[in-house]
């Protein structure tokens, strides 16, 4: 059951996470939602031999101006897309991961709004970092921004709803939820399925074998059908084959979708064994919401 009471948005002070803060005040509004917004401040880290004895009373004032500003930047005043909706607001010390996992369970949050870079490419891997450990730990629901060098700045909606279907034992929780969320926002839902390649190599290069093709797409296409009987659902589906990444995009620009809904294995947290969620995540052109 799609319920979403709490917003969980932790925010770096740089332009790369206002996309992902306007995405979670749309959904707040949609929802009825309260927003938290946490900054997490890390402890300094200096290189051996830097602070010598007589330096200790400059890294404490150093690092409580550090703790000052950021508390001065998460009080700045929110945009109008923020009118009416209730924000607490949170600075905490420690790692950023730990923190964003234990505050989510702490609060009882229903979803975590995340950004996955930042300013150069540094923060870009610090943030990708930051984001992988918070899939790897929670079993909460984590929307992503799209990881894309220059987000775009059109006002955010949704309209139409990607759902990836994988044929797992989890398909049908994803599925369910995708179609709640489309219902909810008034949006459009689009099943899509990967299917390992059909293409078989030989002398000449490689060619599709419609028997194979046949076979996979269809068994594909039955199961889908039989997980729509079951939900009650009537999407539209695309079934493609080959690379998985690449498949998703294609079906998300082919049917202009604002956010792909993805799945995990419960109890393996978002990225399971291989990580096959955050390289979903990294690659999609949308923002993902992984539940």
């Amino acid at each position: 059951m799609l319920s979403i009471q709490k917003i969980l948005v932790p925010v770096v002070f740089a332009d790369s996470s206002r996309h992902v803060v306007q995405q979670a005040a749309w959904l707040a509004r949609r929802f009825h939602a309260e927003v938290i917004l946490l900054h997490v401040v890390t402890p300094l880290s200096y290189p051996v031999g830097l602070l010598e004895s007589g330096h200790e009373i400059a890294a404490r004032d150093l690092h409580a101006h550090i703790v000052q500003r950021a508390q001065n930047d998460l009080d700045q005043p929110l945009g109008p897309e923020f009118d009416g909706i209730a924000v607490t607001r949170l600075l905490l010390r420690g790692d950023p991961a730990r923190e964003i996992v234990r505050t989510a369970s702490d609060r009882r949050v229903d979803l975590m709004v995340m950004s996955t870079r930042g300013e150069g490419a540094f923060y870009r891997f610090l943030l990708g970092s930051v984001t992988a450990k918070v899939l790897h730990e929670t079993d909460c629901p984590v929307w992503t921004g799209a990881h894309l060098e220059d987000p775009t700045t059109r006002e955010f909606s949704i309209r139409h709803v990607l759902c990836s279907v994988d044929l797992s034992p989890h398909s049908n929780h994803t599925m369910s939820l995708a179609a709640e969320m489309a219902a909810a926002v008034d949006a459009t839902l689009t099943l899509v399925h990967i299917t390992s390649s059909v293409e078989v190599w030989g002398p000449g290069g490689s060619y599709a074998d419609p028997v194979w093709k046949e076979k996979i797409v269809g068994y594909a296409a039955e199961e889908i059908a039989k997980l729509q009987q079951d939900a009650g659902t009537k999407a539209e589906v695309i079934i493609e084959s080959g690379d998985v990444m690449e498949g998703l995009n294609r079906a998300a620009a082919q049917t202009k979708a604002d956010v792909l809904v993805i799945g995990h294995t419960p109890g393996r947290r978002h990225l399971g064994d291989n990580g096959n969620g955050y390289g979903i995540i990294r690659a999609s052109e949308i923002p993902v919401l992984s539940v």
